[in-house]
């Protein structure tokens, strides 16, 4: 189990504004601060307000391509109050861990750019841009500028022992454009020419949360993302509680299909979730109610009833599809044969992703 113990229960009520009852927030960036050089509408704003409740901002990130302080000017531009301190991103998470086993001086194989030398360099450890150097390491992180050159070097020493951490292994990222190839993308090159697998630093993995959280001498931290796949899931796995707006990558649709440890504390339309109460879901038999919604999972299909916010009818709805998918099997009498009694069959519940939720997201107003 985490040091934390486990993450608070999906859709949990907070009577208070989250800014006031978490004392840090870890705040995931691209999709959910920012979306490539510009800000997502109306966080800065957001941020502000959160903090005057006296939450600390936290920026976290799986990109290692930017050095802390470069991220900490990129927010300021924002009219955030930032410094680099404020920021921790997964070279930062790598490089203690590369630190934690290595002694100082020691040389580490670069696949990426200037957010990975500054960590080393930031940890006493010593990075280089050639296997000819014969480092004890090799980690690799996202930039734009890694080529087919220094994929190939990094595969050539971690095949002669050096040991290969990853920042992390999110297969795409969000860009102004549109979604690209991200730097699990260029891992799974490597991976195929060494055929192991690379120590891993940042989200769902713990090294960056728990990083974060010593770093920003958080006591009850907050994780914000947009992911569910590495933002919520990292979260899980340190045992802290989570928000997940949906201004990035996922969904509602996501939402509904999300396994248990994905599945996050609180909901948001966006970072104005922080200075909210959240409402709770209360379930009487198989209808699930969130203020002035009631959903229940009828023939595979979810229904919903009622008026209200449309958040509080996405809550209603999400609790109704992730008990019943999470129900046990109930049994079914099996037709008689004629050769014996009648005996009870297992009826499976219905699959994640099985579960029509369109028509109950377009009655609460949040179809797409």
């Amino acid at each position: 189990m985490s040091p934390h113990g486990e993450a608070p229960a999906p859709l949990s009520e907070c009577d208070e504004p989250l800014a006031s009852r978490y004392d840090v927030a870890l705040l995931d960036l691209d999709g959910v601060v920012y979306v490539g050089p510009d800000p997502v509408p109306d966080a800065p704003e957001n941020l502000r307000k959160a903090a005057k409740e006296g939450m600390r901002i936290g920026y976290i990130t799986n990109n290692a391509s930017r050095p802390a302080r470069v991220v900490a000017e990129h927010l300021a531009s924002f009219g955030l109050d930032v410094i680099a301190d404020d920021v921790v991103t997964s070279a930062q998470a790598a490089a203690k861990l590369i630190a934690s086993e290595y002694p100082k001086g020691s040389p580490v194989l670069v696949i990426g750019g200037e957010g990975l030398y500054a960590a080393l360099e930031e940890y006493e450890l010593t990075p280089v841009r050639s296997s000819d150097a014969d480092p004890v390491a090799v980690v690799q992180g996202f930039h734009p500028d890694v080529n087919w050159v220094m994929l190939a070097d990094g595969a050539h020493a971690i095949n002669e022992g050096a040991k290969w951490f990853a920042t992390n292994l999110d297969l795409t990222i969000p860009t102004a454009g549109g979604m690209a190839p991200g730097n699990g993308t260029l891992v799974q090159a490597v991976r195929a020419a060494v055929q192991i697998d690379p120590v891993v630093a940042g989200k769902p993995a713990p090294p960056l949360l728990e990083t974060s959280i010593e770093r920003l001498s958080a006591k009850k931290p907050l994780m914000i993302g947009d992911r569910l796949d590495s933002d919520i899931a990292g979260a899980h796995a340190v045992g802290i509680a989570s928000l997940w707006v949906a201004t990035g990558v996922h969904d509602a649709h996501d939402l509904a299909r999300a396994p248990k440890d994905e599945r996050p504390t609180y909901i948001s339309p966006d970072l104005g979730g922080l200075a909210q109460k959240h409402p709770g879901v209360q379930v009487d038999g198989g209808k699930h109610t969130c203020v002035g919604w009631t959903a229940e999972v009828v023939n595979n299909a979810v229904t919903v009833k009622g008026e209200g916010e449309p958040y509080d009818g996405l809550r209603a709805i999400l609790s109704a599809v992730w008990a019943a998918a999470d129900a046990p099997a109930k049994p079914v009498a099996k037709k008689a044969t004629g050769r014996g009694s009648r005996r009870p069959l297992p009826k499976p519940a219905p699959a994640l992703g099985t579960i029509d939720i369109n028509a109950a997201l377009h009655r609460v107003g949040l179809d797409k």
